[in-house]
């Protein structure tokens, strides 16, 4: 472990107002109770506000922020790899967000790691968004997240088009294809909705509750429940 990543993990372990004992933090690291004491009287030379003395143990004072994060370069890829993935695929709102996240990403590191994030050969491409997609994409995300009871116009694999009342649950990417989970009060059942055959969909004005057996916990249930008996 480098020591800076070293040094960042004992301010970490110091967080939430408890005493921690060198020996703890020396086994937690693998490293001598000496080099712990040396990394301590370092740090608190720099201004981080750790109370304690050696025999006693260490304590990290409330308040007080980390400098910029230090991130690997596995850390690096996932997170750049993500947020292109985000933006290439992601609706209008997260795409945006993706895209500030990448920025922030680049500023909060020090040069040598910003190179990396140049680095990162990872693209995504999408030929098949459309304004319209991402737009849907976002209204669903969000009627999820406040439990808005949908009614949506759907056209199904044999092109016939229903009306439904839809309790959505979540977002699934399929690589190409974003479905909505929902509880369809017409089926009374669960169903997955691609969102390309979605038609209209409008917001009923209605919240919902969740119900036992009727939730995204629910539905994961029963996917795994069918998938075991294959």
């Amino acid at each position: 472990m480098r020591r800076a990543d070293r040094l960042f993990q004992i301010v970490q372990y110091l967080r939430g107002g408890r005493l921690v004992r060198a020996r703890q933090l020396a086994d937690r690291l693998e490293v001598s109770e000496r080099t712990i004491y040396r990394d301590i009287a370092d740090l608190q030379a720099t201004g981080v506000p750790i109370d304690g003395a050696a025999g006693v143990g260490y304590i990290l004072r409330d308040g007080y922020d980390l400098p910029p994060l230090m991130f690997t370069r596995d850390e690096i890829v996932a997170l750049v790899a993500g947020a292109r993935l985000i933006r290439a695929w992601g609706g209008a709102g997260m795409a945006r967000a993706a895209e500030e996240a990448l920025v922030k990403i680049d500023a909060v590191l020090p040069r040598n790691l910003r190179l990396r994030t140049d680095g990162v050969e990872i693209h995504a491409l999408a030929f098949e968004m459309t304004p319209e997609v991402r737009e849907l994409i976002d209204l669903l995300e969000t009627a999820s997240n406040e439990r808005r009871r949908l009614s949506v116009t759907y056209r199904d694999a044999a092109g016939a088009d229903t009306k439904r009342i839809l309790r959505p649950l979540g977002l699934w990417f399929w690589g190409k294809v974003w479905t909505l989970v929902a509880w369809c009060e017409l089926r009374d059942d669960f169903r997955m909705f691609r969102l390309d055959r979605v038609g209209a969909v409008l917001d009923t004005g209605e919240t919902f509750q969740h119900e036992p057996g009727k939730t995204l916990k629910d539905f994961y249930r029963r996917m795994e429940d069918e998938n075991c008996g294959l």
